[in-house]
């Protein structure tokens, strides 16, 4: 009979967050009750890229297919006790596993997770056993950051009028209520630690409106040599005016990026991570008003 177990990951750093070139160390855990027999006990790590077309990329890009292998940035992995015997208790295993890039020339992406683009570092525990039992397996993600600073946020700031006559994409301007919004946004290039600000003001409008909202976007592009699949997703969307907004009073623009659902933004040959902000007014008979800003984000 074999007693119940239980395996566990324990990192040294609490928060998780590694840089390249740092060694990942820690125990790992395994809680037995009586001696328990193993086929050995071995760690893995694995970095990488995972790529995957949206619903109405599929269809048009065939060739997508090979290419959209994930791309491997980490691979390590490592035998920490050999085939033996576990005692009764808790044993602790200690680790330390390099966070290196495979190959020479690659580098390591900032951990992201998004809907079409997802960079992930995963370390696994692994307890093998004889035939008749199931191998227990562990897995706890690692955060992997920035360390040098590739390049600093340089404050870019941007006026904005937002008018009918700024808009696009409308066939009938003359059937658009006038309004005339003015404002600015402190910088469209975001150090990713520091909140994006600016502001607003409604210096008239002759609709009522019934909000106003900060859209922060995704734009995910993966491809190769036949194309590209582009894809612009919501990750958050902030209230900042609510109901029919003073004219003439300076509202102000003010979001935190999220944690792992933002990184700084990323352009290489075989995919993308871009990010955009949408400041939206909503009239109160449902009209969408947006006005789009590319932003760039940095770590530093």
């Amino acid at each position: 009979y074999i007693g119940v177990m239980a395996l566990d990951i324990r990192l040294k750093k609490v928060n998780k967050i590694y840089y390249e070139g740092e060694l990942v160390s820690g125990v790992v855990v395994i809680q037995s009750k009586g001696d328990m027999q193993h086929q050995g006990v071995h760690l893995s790590m694995e970095g990488a890229v995972n790529l995957q077309l949206s619903a109405k990329s599929v269809g048009v890009f065939e060739a997508f297919y090979n290419s959209l292998k994930p791309i491997q940035l980490v691979s390590y992995a490592v035998e920490l006790v050999k085939p033996g015997k576990l005692p009764s208790g808790k044993t602790e295993i200690p680790f330390e596993v390099p966070l290196k890039p495979k190959g020479h020339n690659k580098v390591l992406y900032e951990t992201y997770h998004g809907v079409f683009v997802n960079i992930q570092y995963i370390l696994r525990a692994e307890v093998k056993r004889s035939l008749l039992n199931k191998d227990l397996t562990k897995q706890s993600e690692i955060i992997l950051e920035y360390k040098n600073p590739k390049e600093k946020a340089v404050a870019k700031a941007v006026p904005f009028t937002i008018s009918p006559d700024s808009l696009q994409n409308i066939k009938e301007k003359s059937q658009i209520p006038r309004f005339v919004v003015k404002g600015k946004l402190d910088s469209s290039i975001c150090c990713m630690s520091r909140p994006l600000t600016g502001e607003l003001v409604v210096e008239s409008s002759e609709a009522p409106i019934r909000s106003i909202e900060l859209q922060l976007v995704r734009v995910e592009t993966c491809g190769c040599a036949e194309g590209y699949a582009r894809d612009a997703t919501e990750i958050q969307n902030i209230q900042i005016g609510e109901g029919d907004v003073c004219r003439g009073l300076t509202l102000p623009l003010y979001m935190i990026f999220p944690r792992l659902f933002t990184c700084p933004t990323l352009i290489t040959s075989n995919f993308k991570v871009e990010f955009e902000l949408n400041v939206v007014i909503v009239l109160q008979n449902d009209h969408l008003i947006t006005e789009n800003f590319p932003l760039k984000l940095t770590r530093f």
